[in-house]
């Protein structure tokens, strides 16, 4: 079996049907809001056909004139590109005969019961349709008392439906929380824990980690052009001690460039890596495939799709086929199945609504010569 870690292979552009002098433009576009003063630090990854071809970083890790310079292999603040991969842990159970996406959530979470909840199925808390509001209404009083993850699960788990179950599309983060409180009681363990073991290890992603347990907030990429602050125990926000180790399914995540290249190579190879079966394919095309009927807006399970009119984060020249996620860190991550790239933008602040991650995008995809 091939080591994991050593299975997306470096190669030159040409070799892979690209055109360097692009890229190096993807580049220079990311260079200039640097120092336009836009952004502060970013990483830039590219690859075509298991082959990383394209590495690039940017400005600094912190706002002070010292700090250390970005590197490729720095470690950002995720925010939202944490679903998609919440939504693979479950999915592991779904490929292990744990859950069914048809089953209600209740069956699972019998304590979600009430109202119009048992109409809502686990696949529609993956694929935002089950009526959970995005954020809790008392979500900043919760993040300012500093209160632990079972909290939020608990308040979840009895905040009204915003809407019938699978009427409508409209994005969830308490849906994901969900999802992962089905793990964590499925599997026995944090979904941290579970996430490690059951794919950062086995993929060889070894800058990856939900929370911070593998990492100090010092050396991540500080999030926001601010400088940092004393410490404050009060803090809640997203460079705070306390928001980065709570590691919230929905926003929680930290990783590289590469390591994320790493997952979508992955999906892109129907769920195996470097020799070894980690998701089946069944279940990965279900992820990165349309789940939702019409009239409803298509979404995969975690993953979004370049052809919902309501989320498209990855530039206008991709296909629609096109599966990924953006973090309101400033980062963007998506794999094109038809032309078989990807492409991993981090950044640490969101610029103009997104716009810089889909200028940038549209260079990456633009460098395909076949």
């Amino acid at each position: 079996m091939t080591d994991p870690a050593g299975a997306l292979q470096r190669g030159t552009a040409a070799s892979v049907g690209l055109a360097q002098e692009v890229l190096e433009r993807a580049s220079g576009v990311v260079a200039k809001a640097v120092e336009d003063g836009q952004i502060g630090a970013s990483t830039l990854t590219v690859g075509r056909r298991n082959r990383l071809v394209h590495q690039a970083a940017f400005g600094r890790q912190t706002p002070e004139a010292d700090a250390l310079e970005t590197a490729v292999d720095s470690v950002f603040l995720l925010a939202s590109i944490t679903k998609p991969v919440t939504a693979c842990a479950l999915m592991l159970l779904v490929d292990r005969g744990l859950v069914s996406l048809n089953d209600p959530v209740a069956a699972y979470l019998p304590e979600y019961v009430g109202g119009m909840r048992d109409q809502v199925l686990v696949r529609h808390i993956l694929s935002h349709t089950s009526g959970m509001p995005d954020m809790l209404p008392e979500n900043i009083e919760l993040r300012q008392a500093h209160e632990p993850m079972e909290e939020f699960i608990r308040r979840a788990l009895r905040t009204p439906l915003l809407f019938t179950p699978n009427t409508e599309l409209r994005y969830q983060s308490k849906g994901i929380l969900l999802a992962a409180e089905i793990v964590q009681r499925l599997s026995g363990h944090r979904l941290r824990d579970f996430e490690k073991a059951e794919i950062f290890v086995p993929l060889g992603m070894s800058r990856s980690c939900l929370g911070m347990d593998d990492f100090d907030v010092e050396e991540t990429v500080w999030c926001g052009l601010g400088k940092p602050a004393t410490p404050d125990p009060g803090d809640w926000g997203q460079n705070s001690q306390y928001w980065r180790h709570f590691g919230c399914p929905w926003g929680g995540m930290h990783s590289t460039g590469g390591d994320l290249a790493i997952l979508l190579q992955t999906m892109l190879n129907l769920g195996e890596y470097g020799g070894r079966r980690v998701f089946s394919r069944a279940g990965t095309r279900a992820m990165t495939t349309n789940q939702n009927s019409p009239p409803l807006k298509p979404w995969g399970l975690g993953w979004a799709l370049a052809g919902s009119p309501v989320w498209n984060w990855f530039g206008e020249l991709v296909s629609a086929d096109t599966f990924g996620h953006v973090g309101a860190t400033g980062t963007v991550a998506w794999a094109d199945p038809q032309s078989e790239l990807f492409c991993v933008f981090l950044t640490n602040q969101m610029v103009e609504n997104g716009s810089l991650l889909r200028r940038v995008s549209n260079v990456v995809a633009s460098a395909v010569l076949d």
